[in-house]
């Protein structure tokens, strides 16, 4: 998967400033098309297709200025022909990442599960430049040739040449290519890869179309002929193309979903003029009835951005308190000196069946305190209200997807929190496509214990973060 990158222009000349610029939410979809050669013979096409839906999240407050920071949600949705190992068109199990880039277009690592697999590609020099002008950057790229599970992290030297302006499907762009040679063996090596990858060789060839307008990639064909060798004596061969797009989800008609949340009683008056709009988004829009790309600076009916993150970090707990103060509480707030365990108690007992909050990546409806068979996946009957009253809302939204996101309390156990999440998870995604929702609108993702909400330290703490969010994508 690779990562995109702006490019200004620069207003003295044909001199054009490139430099990372942000977008807001969008796809990278990821499409690879190669044969296969085992120690030298033929053996199969592979194709695969990885999509993965990129949602800007809030800064951290240390944060350097114009750096912008990342949540990615990855899916295979094809595997290898070779393998019969495809997924079909079913529910999805993604495997999160998170990152942050500079204005320059490099890319660090924050949570790394493989992906993206193109790291810091591309990335610019410090000045203008003009066309015909060539610059050499360092990149990396995560591979696993035989889909082994061991991801193994490559150096690149880039050598990036600009080329020309032109238009790309009604967009203007910026014309860049990039070559540069695999290199890995003795001079480098990933000790943290897979350790029977002993050496790769190869070259690449790669056009790449950057949008004038929004900086990202509009699309990149990357040419590859690579071989990896490992420690039995084995060897595989790659050759063909690998294609890289991106692509935005369709505009979300909140003149359906508000009404719809407020039928199920899930939201107030004043609740549901706070979602009228969503928060600002940096990325382009494209309209399915026209075609036409465009981009809005949307506004809160009370003049100010909501700027609400999926990070869970301080714009999100704002609108998460702002929504909470708008409901009647059944009795007194505790005192200052009363305890933690008194306010969450208070706060468990006021709680909404389903809360509904604005985020960057969408409208997101929580499910808090759910009830499950112990240790287990499989919910209790007295929750098919709350799928009901969500799978109304999530029908007024057929063209988008939704990213369903288990969490659990904390008990210490985190490899098995984390399979239960995503149990969880996947089995709401099941739930609500009995309801009528295809199946293939869904994107699963498990967080186990590591995104409280409240101390779990409490009963009432942990019951809070035994929940599940789903967020409308846009």
């Amino acid at each position: 998967m690779i990562f995109f990158a702006a490019a200004l222009l620069c207003a003295q000349g044909t001199d054009v400033q490139f430099s990372y610029n942000g977008s807001g939410n969008y796809y990278l979809v990821e499409r690879t098309d190669l044969r296969r050669y085992d120690n030298g013979k033929y053996t199969g096409l592979v194709s695969r297709e990885v999509r993965s839906f990129i949602a800007r999240t809030v800064p951290p407050k240390n944060s350097a200025p114009g750096d912008a920071y990342y949540d990615g949600s990855f899916f295979v949705q094809e595997g290898t022909i070779r393998d019969s190992r495809g997924v079909g068109s079913g529910i999805h199990t993604s495997i999160p990442s998170s990152f942050r880039i500079t204005r320059s277009g490099q890319l660090f690592m924050l949570e790394d599960n493989g992906y993206p697999s193109f790291r810091s590609f591309p990335s610019f020099p410090a000045d203008a430049i003009k066309k015909g002008d060539k610059w050499v950057s360092r990149a990396e790229r995560a591979v696993d040739p035989l889909y082994k599970g061991k991801i193994t992290k490559i150096p690149m030297t880039v050598e990036y040449t600009y080329l020309r302006d032109e238009m790309f499907h009604g967009e203007d762009v910026y014309v860049l290519s990039a070559q540069w040679a695999t290199r890995y063996g003795i001079s480098y090596w990933d000790f943290g890869g897979d350790l029977e990858l002993k050496n790769a060789n190869g070259k690449h060839s790669a056009t790449m179309y950057i949008s004038k307008n929004t900086g990202n990639a509009v699309v990149v064909r990357d040419s590859v002929d690579e071989t990896f060798i490992y420690a039995d004596g084995s060897n595989v061969s790659f050759k063909g193309t690998i294609s890289l797009f991106t692509e935005y989800p369709p505009a979300v008609d909140r003149s359906r979903i508000i009404p719809a949340l407020q039928r199920a009683s899930l939201i107030t008056k004043d609740e549901a003029n706070a979602l009228a709009v969503a928060p600002k988004n940096t990325g382009m829009r494209t309209d399915a009835s026209s075609g036409f790309n465009s981009s809005a600076e949307p506004k809160t009916s009370g003049g100010t951005k909501n700027t609400g993150g999926t990070s869970g970090a301080g714009t999100q707990k704002a609108a998460s308190e702002k929504a909470e103060q708008s409901k009647p509480l059944k009795q007194p707030l505790p005192s200052k000196t009363d305890t933690r365990q008194k306010i969450e108690q208070t706060v468990a007992q006021t709680e909404k069946p389903i809360m509904v909050e604005n985020t960057e990546a969408g409208i997101r409806l929580t499910m808090q305190n759910l009830r499950f068979k112990a240790d287990s996946a499989e919910l209790l009957p007295e929750e098919a209200k709350r799928l009901d009253q969500i799978a109304a809302v999530l029908k007024e939204a057929p063209q988008s997807q939704f990213l369903v996101e288990g969490h659990t309390a904390s008990t210490g156990n985190k490899k098995g929190e984390q399979r239960l999440s995503e149990e969880r998870a996947r089995n709401i995604a099941l739930e609500l496509s009995k309801r009528g929702i295809a199946e293939d609108k869904f994107i699963c993702k498990g967080s186990g214990g590591r995104k409280p909400v409240a101390s779990n330290a409490t009963p009432e703490g942990k019951a809070r973060n035994r929940r599940v969010e789903i967020t409308i994508l846009e």
